[in-house]
């Protein structure tokens, strides 16, 4: 018997509550970390939703198209690399914020006083790799190694897994992402073209010439980017040139310097 002239036993299907609305422009930072929860970095990377979340060409490594070089004997350690490397990248003097590194060690002698620390552009770079998310990748245009930081989460995994010391990729505590050496292709504050076809600020501002660039791969050693930059420039401040520092600085300059007619 029924009150409403329907039969109920009919197949009527109860209402259902509205379907929840999907949010548009993705995940923020915050909910992909919060998602990972218990989970972790390495069931994500386990996970079908990797071939979601890596962009296409993420896997194919190029070789950069660029390089910096230093000569850690030439370095005065005036810092002013890392000094030109934050004003263009944040239009701020903060030696924190710079990609350059380089360190002092007052208890230690020549040359083992002060070392410079750049990125590698590695040709198998570990922090590429370990990236979950894509932000880390090769710029298809230049081979750089560069940081997408609207795409990075904040795991850090690329400042864990660069094998130098210190990390060639920092964390930027103001803006709360990875950031690294672009070879000064995004420079926002400054009016020159940067990267691997154009200038670097810190070669272009360093006083001792103690930084260059190449196009060429250097040896994937400590020695294939610390080299000797030593030459008429620095042999004319009356320092010598060569890796003991037992040869005077004269005996170039009489080398190349023209000899006087008679």
């Amino acid at each position: 018997m029924t009150n409403s002239g329907h039969d109920d036993s009919a197949g009527s299907v109860a209402p259902q509550p509205p379907a929840p609305q999907k949010q548009s422009g993705g995940i923020s930072r915050r909910q992909f970390l919060a998602g990972l929860g218990g989970l972790g970095i390495g069931a994500l990377l386990g996970a079908s939703v990797v071939g979601i979340a890596l962009p296409d060409g993420v896997y194919a490594i190029e070789a950069s198209g660029g390089y910096l070089l230093v000569d850690s004997k030439k370095c005065a350690g005036c810092q002013s690399c890392m000094l030109a490397c934050t004003l263009v990248h944040s239009g701020k003097e903060n030696l924190a914020l710079s990609r350059m590194q380089v360190h002092k060690n007052a208890l230690a002698s020549f040359p083992e006083d002060i070392s410079q620390h750049q990125c590698r552009q590695c040709p198998e770079p570990s922090c590429v790799n370990a990236c979950p998310v894509g932000a880390m990748h090769c710029d298809p245009e230049t081979g750089a190694r560069l940081v997408d930081e609207d795409r990075c989460v904040g795991c850090e995994r690329c400042v864990e897994a660069c094998p130098f010391t210190p990390s060639r990729v920092q964390w930027n505590f103001e803006e709360r992402h990875a950031q690294k050496c672009d070879l000064c292709k995004n420079t926002p504050y400054w009016n020159h073209e940067g990267g691997p076809k154009g200038e670097q600020a810190c070669v272009c501002v360093c006083p001792m010439q103690a930084i260059a660039f190449t196009n060429e791969l250097p040896q994937q050693t400590d020695q294939g980017y610390d080299v000797n930059l030593r030459n008429e420039h620095f042999a004319r401040m009356a320092f010598p040139i060569d890796d003991d520092a037992v040869v005077p600085a004269q005996v170039y300059l009489d080398s190349v310097m023209p000899k006087p007619k008679a």
